[in-house]
């Protein structure tokens, strides 16, 4: 499990954080502060991998693949932060420059998105604000609640590398990183005697020995890999449709074990992309409990045999173990089968074709489990189409080997909508095409499903989300506030290979 980012004393910082770069700065003082280097080196994926390496990144051969790091890791270290305790990051970049990396994909630029927090948009990650080898970024996270209502908190999210046209190829390279948001209602203890507390599998403590994990919260960032005969990541960058690597990693691991107690566990779960799509299973067929979609608690808890997730969603979900004896093991099964990057096939796999993610080992153990599984989590906000001032559509497709939106490429100088601070409007994420899936992502607010194909959200679909995995010819119809920041923002399809052939637009709010 990657270790949780630790905070700084502000006095470390050479060049002291510029209140005047960030929106209501004095408002949300950080309360905590953070670094974090940006570096080329190496990682171990798995032994035998890493055994096939050669000297590279100044480490010996069998050292590890080639990888960029944040602070040393990728994922990079777990960012864990509460609702009213502001947060100032800042990240270095320290990569070779472009003349001089040895990673043979993507391009020593960072600009790093928490995904999908309500950010201002000099803090978001916005492409085109990047920061060359020597520079660094600060990004200031308020951590307020959208329109200060607790209904809105998000609760698992993930930062990655958004560099204009390079973000498939540089998050593949190892920029990426998870982040646990809490609050008074989700808040990380179980034993929380407060009582509008949930009491979730919690604890969360990070360290522990290999295989093992300290606590009931666990992150779990799916990236798929392909890697070539000396052990390092390949890509090939001439393939629009999509990438698909032939080993399922978790946290960067490949097909990795986890010792689980005879207890509850959350698994927080990710589609890190860049495009492949789940279908997620246990072996034995036993069932999850959803409780959130896209980081975003539900109303309440959903009994599901299978999770379905594209680039850039997130489940979580409530594992119970106790009915497993000890010694014995469960899977997590891949069953969706896709052949190229546009999108999966509609087939399930079966038997020995089923891809593997991870195993659980069950540990004897008599530890006491005071988690609960509550039948309430957490209220939807309500929904009121009175304020809602426009109705915009937003068409994926495919025009000239380039994907687009709306017809257009990605042009950072066009503003292709302005929705005004304090309106509501509704947006609607049509599919063009028969044959291809995209996962639609809007950064900055999450949005609520009116209609999907002209049907009423049922089961998890009933939950505020940041991403709408649209499959052929789907056509859905989303409710959005915009409120608390102005600037600039994006709206793009997650599959990040077709966001970095153009499938991308420039969106801003502006003042009300």
């Amino acid at each position: 499990m990657p270790d949780a980012l630790q905070p700084i004393n502000p006095a470390q910082l050479a060049t002291p954080p510029d209140p005047n770069r960030h929106q209501r700065f004095d408002e949300f003082r950080p309360q905590k502060y953070y670094e974090q280097r940006i570096t080329e080196g190496v990682w171990n994926y798995h032994s035998q991998l890493s055994a096939l390496t050669p000297a590279q990144a100044g480490a010996p051969a069998g050292t590890g693949s080639l990888a960029w790091l944040y602070n040393g890791s990728t994922p990079g270290e777990t960012l864990v932060a509460r609702y009213g305790e502001p947060v100032f990051v800042r990240r270095h970049n320290l990569l070779p420059t472009s003349d001089k990396v040895e990673m043979p994909i993507g391009f020593p630029a960072i600009s790093t998105h928490l995904h999908n927090a309500h950010t201002a948009s000099e803090s978001d990650g916005y492409p085109m604000d990047f920061a060359v080898p020597g520079q660094f970024w600060d990004h200031h996270y308020a951590m307020m609640y959208a329109r200060n209502n607790p209904d809105e908190a998000l609760a698992s999210l993930w930062y990655h590398d958004h560099m204009i046209d390079f973000t498939s190829t540089n998050v593949y390279a190892g920029l990426s990183g998870m982040a646990i948001f809490y609050d008074h209602i989700d808040s990380g203890n179980e034993s929380d005697s407060n009582e509008s507390a949930l009491r979730l599998p919690g604890n969360l403590r990070f360290g522990g020995a290999p295989g093992s994990a300290n606590g009931y919260d666990i992150s779990l960032l799916l990236h798929d890999v392909r890697f070539t005969q000396n052990g390092n990541p390949t890509y090939n960058i001439f393939d629009t449709d999509g990438h698909l690597g032939d080993l399922i990693t978790v946290n960067r691991k490949v097909q990795p074990y986890l010792n689980v107690e005879r207890r509850k566990y959350r698994f927080r779960i990710y589609d890190g992309g860049p495009s492949r799509f789940y279908e997620l299973a246990l072996s034995d067929d036993s069932k999850f409990i959803v409780i959130s979609n896209d980081g975003n608690l539900l109303e309440e808890p959903v009994e599901a045999s299978t999770l379905v997730m594209g680039p850039a969603n997130r489940h979580d979900v409530i594992i119970d173990f106790s009915r497993y004896s000890p010694g014995s093991t469960v899977e997590i099964l891949n069953i969706m089968e896709q052949i190229n990057g546009q999108g999966p096939t509609g087939r399930r796999l079966e038997g020995p074709e089923r891809m593997k993610v991870m195993q659980f080992r069950i540990i004897d153990s008599n530890v006491v489990d005071n988690s609960r599984i509550p039948d309430f989590l957490r209220k939807l906000p309500a929904i009121n189409l009175h304020e809602v001032v426009a109705e915009r559509e937003w068409v994926f497709d495919h025009d000239m080997g380039l994907w687009t939106v709306n017809g257009s490429f990605m042009d950072p100088s066009i503003i292709s909508a302005a929705p005004k601070q304090g309106t509501a409007e509704i947006w609607n994420f049509v599919n063009a095409g028969s044959s291809w899936a995209h996962p639609c992502h809007v950064h900055f607010e999450e949005f609520q499903v009116l209609e999907w194909n002209g049907k009423k959200p049922t089961g998890v679909l009933r939950a505020r989300k940041d991403v709408a995995t649209l499959g052929p010819n789907d056509h859905v119809k989303v409710f959005y506030r915009f409120d608390d920041f102005v600037g600039r923002y994006v709206i793009h399809c997650h599959n990040n290979v077709h966001e970095d052939n153009a499938m991308m637009l420039r969106w801003d709010i502006t003042p009300g």
